[in-house]
Parts: structure tokens; C-alpha cells; sequence
């Protein structure tokens, strides 16, 4: 199974835990709640493609391409934008901080489901 099919397919998790862990939200805190685990869970999924975006762009660096300035500044740039949002939002919007954050571990929480997956996959290999 090519690495390609398993970052769609956590991307794919991302999309649906998201939805998942909305609704869960918005069950225990209303649309405030549901909304701010939305967001975190859209960050999440556009921070898991600009890492997954770097790791290709150093392996190329590895392989003997010059480094790009650019990334260093998005690998700093993130985290800004990251801390700007949660000002924006603690701040000004009704959404819930809390949500957004617990939705911020979407890409963490598709990792692990896609790693169960492979080792299941991989027992039942062997096992027949």
C-alpha cells in the first residue's frame, strides 16, 4: 500500500472525525461549540497538508534540490496564524476556544485510527 493512499485516506478521517466530533459538539454545547470544533478541525487538516507539504519539500532538499527560503517562513507563519486566530476568536467570536482547540486534534486522532488500521491489516496478513 503506497504512502499516497494512506495520506488520503487520513485525510479522508480528518474530514469525518471533524464532522463527528461537530455534532458530538454541538449535542454538549450548542452551535457556538459545534463551530469552533469545526474551525479547529479545518486548521487541523490545513496544518496536516502544509506539513505533509514540507516533509515532501525536505526529502527533496535531502535529494540534493536547494532549500526554499519560503519554507521556513510558513513553518513560522503557522503558529502565528494559529495564536492569531485563537485571539480573534477568544475575543471577538461566539464560538467556543475549548472546541476549536479539542477540534485542533483531528489530524492527531486520524494518525492513530489510520496507524490501528494498518496494524490490523498487517495481523490479519500474517495470520492467514
Amino acid at each position: 500500500m503506497g504512502p499516497d493512499r494512506i495520506i488520503r485516506r487520513m485525510e479522508m478521517h480528518i474530514g469525518w472525525l471533524g464532522a463527528l466530533g461537530s455534532l458530538a459538539a454541538c449535542a454538549a454545547g450548542g452551535l457556538p461549540a459545534a463551530g469552533g470544533f469545526l474551525v479547529g478541525a479545518g486548521i487541523s487538516y490545513v496544518n496536516f497538508r502544509w506539513l505533509r507539504k514540507m516533509v515532501d519539500r525536505l526529502g527533496e532538499t535531502a535529494a540534493g534540490a536547494p532549500p526554499r527560503a519560503r519554507m521556513a517562513v510558513l513553518l513560522g507563519l503557522r503558529y502565528v496564524l494559529l495564536g492569531a486566530g485563537a485571539y480573534v476568536m477568544l475575543k471577538y467570536s461566539p464560538l467556543s476556544l475549548p472546541a476549536a482547540l479539542a477540534g485542533l486534534f483531528t489530524a492527531v486522532a486520524a494518525v492513530l485510527l489510520e496507524s490501528l488500521f494498518e496494524l490490523a491489516r498487517l495481523w490479519n496478513t500474517n495470520r492467514g
